[in-house]
């Protein structure tokens, strides 16, 4: 509780673009400033302001400085949009500049006080529209932009039945019996196009309207106080997290396509005017501990999460950031920790943190402190916050080191000093320099001591059968094509109208588009063709043409290869292939690849057969069983009834990512198809399931994931716990129909 102000200053805000309860949601510049001083004491109302922000007039005032202003003094029915007194600024910096001169001097000349706090209708003025602007720009705001009281949470104090979301300047006045000139008024709630520019009158009547309001809260029966205003942080604030706290689902969001080199800092840059909760900017990592772009941000309160999500695709230097909602479990995952030397680490607040990989392994506190702060004087010196207690090492569960570790500094000086030495030199390995953050350092030290960050993977079946040849024969029939390079737009109808009049030796759903992990369009693309010659003829004439995307304005040329459906399928699975002919001479210039160029002779491929673990003869008939011709389990499309349209006007044709390339559902790699063994009670096939959780519910949870399919309910479920299934107790096998080979 504070006390009450002397003065209130209305505040209405406009951009360039949209209005409402948009504001601020499409990153348009600022163009309108009004506001009107208000008088708590003596219940006076001063004079109406109006600020024009201009960038166009900056081209034809070279001559002046950037602080330059234009101030234009009218009377009241002077001016087009009704205020008593406008001013034009050329840039958002010198308009705050001259918005903060005009406010204090018209305070100071009111005499009745100097405390003052701006009030607008709802939060976007504050939060959606000046803070963040000014962040992108990187220009100070004065101190007074980081409190304001919202005038809908005011009058709810005393309307506590209005639903929030709901209320509007025009809302408010007629429950307080308040005369609305309603034709001349702006509302919110009309059916009005969102992105139309306000009238400049729109602006002036709202701050007249909001002011007679504040008047009358201040009235009795109201006699309202102004003291617990709303806060915007102004900076982050780093800490740690504990996986046994619990968060809300409404306060976290997921932003994506952050730039690699990004920090929590940055983040919270992005967000300003909102506020992240402490320590709630967790950076992610990849399998590899890198960071792969994407971060888990906890807001204070679900309208501050609601806020952040219409920032969507709002951008962050030159790139745009989706962000879009989260949990809380997600969140705890990534910033929750439980280790007590961690939390001992990041106890020192306002210290800065650098991450340092490729440490030699025998490396000791000591000879990091020696690389940062050299005995010679020909380098910088960057002191290590705390000495040895500021530095930390990260390591596997049973000691040894992992090459990585986190270090603490006093001041953004001496972390900039320290990142100057990226790459050099501590022994005889380069160390790589990042600055770090508290959720970063949580989240390696998590995976560091539970498992490896690249796990390894129980050996598959395949290990423990003959060698069976993976590898496809060099006779194997070309029938199908790939290609390379596709915009990211790309759709299956611009895919088959650049096979022109190839499109009629496209087999049925024989088109596969290929993902990448974050389940986006990779540019590769795999057709099956009706036959070999014909994908020939489309690889020779197609090679290296443009495709354009209806999409999008991109346009791209497409590499074509032909392809085996046993290379097709190989590559699916996650493996690659070597051109290295067997005859030196006749060795194929092509490079590596899954095809060579068009017009080249199919090379012949040279590979070391695996050892094979168990004897030959005794798993030979297993080896059959399980596993039949590659190209015959995965790329067999699946027969459909008649009727059925060719391509569907609009579905996409995607797979489930597993390895590089993905493989489409069927593929061993996700959902392995066999064909069912002889002891098997009813004909069919098993469907192999690798990496079940193990608190599922089991039959359940696996019969709702193959709902609509056809399966065998006296034999559904077999829980691989054999003598070859030992090392995975968690997978489990399904039986199905043959027919299920392929979608």
């Amino acid at each position: 509780m504070t006390a009450q102000v002397d003065y209130l200053v209305v505040v209405f805000t406009a951009t360039s673009g949209a209005s409402g309860e948009l504001l601020g949601s499409d990153e348009k510049d600022l163009v309108q400033v009004v506001w009107q001083l208000v008088n708590v004491n003596n219940k006076t109302l001063g004079r109406v302001n109006e600020l024009l922000i201009r960038s166009d007039l900056s081209d034809s005032t070279e001559e002046k400085t950037e602080e330059d202003v234009v101030v234009e003094c009218k009377e009241e029915d002077e001016t087009a949009s009704g205020a008593d007194r406008v001013y034009t600024a050329t840039s958002l910096d010198s308009g705050i500049n001259m918005f903060n001169l005009q406010l204090t001097n018209e305070v100071n000349s009111a005499g009745a006080g100097t405390s003052f706090c701006l009030c607008t209708d709802g939060q976007l003025h504050i939060r959606q529209v000046i803070h963040p602007e000014a962040a992108s720009k990187n220009i100070l705001v004065p101190d007074f932009f980081y409190s304001f009281f919202d005038l809908r949470k005011e009058f709810k104090n005393h309307f506590p039945t209005s639903d929030l979301k709901a209320l509007n300047a025009l809302v408010m006045a007629e429950s307080l019996s308040i005369p609305v000139d309603i034709p001349t008024v702006w509302d919110p709630t009309a059916n009005q196009e969102p992105l139309t520019v306000l009238p400049a009158e729109v602006a002036v009547k709202q701050v007249r309207l909001m002011s007679n309001i504040i008047l009358a809260l201040l009235s009795e029966p109201y006699c309202h106080r102004f003291s617990n205003p709303e806060r915007v942080s102004e900076r982050f604030e780093s800490g740690t997290c504990s996986k046994m706290e619990k968060v809300c689902d409404n306060t976290v969001i997921r932003a994506r396509g952050l730039p690699w080199q990004s920090s929590d800092q940055d983040i919270a840059r992005f967000f300003k005017g909102l506020n992240i909760a402490k320590g709630g900017a967790a950076l992610c990592l990849n399998a590899q501990g890198r960071r792969n772009g994407e971060a888990l941000v906890r807001f204070v309160s679900e309208e501050h999460r609601d806020l952040a999500l219409q920032r969507h695709k709002h951008h962050m230097g030159n790139r745009y950031i989706e962000v879009y909602k989260a949990t809380g479990e997600d969140f705890l995952k990534i910033a929750g920790g439980t280790s007590n030397e961690v939390a001992m680490f990041l106890s020192r607040e306002d210290q800065i943190i650098v991450r340092m990989r490729g440490l030699p392994f025998n490396a000791t506190h000591d000879d990091v402190l020696r690389f940062f702060s050299p005995e010679d004087d020909l380098k910088e010196t960057c002191p290590i916050s705390g000495g040895k207690e500021g530095i930390l090492f990260v390591r596997y569960p049973d000691g040894r080191p992992t090459g990585d570790a986190f270090v603490l500094f006093a001041c953004e000086e001496h972390a900039q000093c320290a990142l100057r030495k990226h790459k050099e030199l501590l022994g005889k390995r380069y160390i790589e320099l990042f600055k770090s953050t508290a959720a970063e350092v949580q989240q390696v030290l998590n995976r560091y001591s539970s498992a490896p960050l690249i796990p390894v993977a129980p050996p598959p079946l395949v290990s423990i059968m003959p060698s069976v040849p993976l590898l496809p024969p060099p006779g194997s029939v070309r029938d199908c094509l790939r290609l390379r390079g596709l915009p990211y737009t790309a759709s299956i109808e611009d895919i088959l109208t650049f096979l022109g009049e190839f499109t009629q030796d496209v087999r049925q759903h024989g088109v596969h588009m290929v993902l990448n992990q974050q389940g986006r369009p990779s540019g590769d693309c795999f057709i099956q063709m009706t036959s070999a010659e014909r994908a020939l003829q489309a690889s020779q004439r197609l090679h290296k043409h443009v495709m354009s995307s209806q999409r999008g304005a991109n346009s791209r040329y497409v590499e074509v290869f032909p392809c085996s459906a046993e290379e097709m399928g190989l590559v699916l699975m996650g493996g690659s292939l070597s051109h290295t002919h067997t005859h030196t001479h006749n060795r194929s210039r092509s490079g590596t690849g899954l095809s060579p160029p068009p017009c080249l002779s199919p090379p012949s491929y040279s590979f070391t057969p695996v050892q094979p673990i168990l004897p030959t003869d005794a798993a030979a008939a297993a080896a059959a069983a399980l596993y039949p011709p590659i190209g015959q389990v995965l790329l067999a499309p699946r027969p459909l009834h008649p009727g059925h349209a060719y391509y569907p006007a609009s579905a996409q044709l995607y797979m489930n990512y597993t390895a590089y390339y993905p493989s489409p559902p069927g593929s061993p790699n996700t959902l392995g198809f066999f064909p069912a063994h002889s002891s098997m009670s009813s004909p069919g096939g098993l469907m192999r399931m690798p990496g079940l959780p193990y608190n599922g519910s089991g039959v359940k949870d696996i019969i709702s994931a193959v709902q609509g399919y056809q399966y065998a309910p006296e034999d559904a479920l077999i829980h691989a716990q054999g003598a070859v299934h030992t090392h995975d107790p968690a997978r489990t096998l399904l039986t199905q129909p043959k027919e299920w080979v392929c979608i």
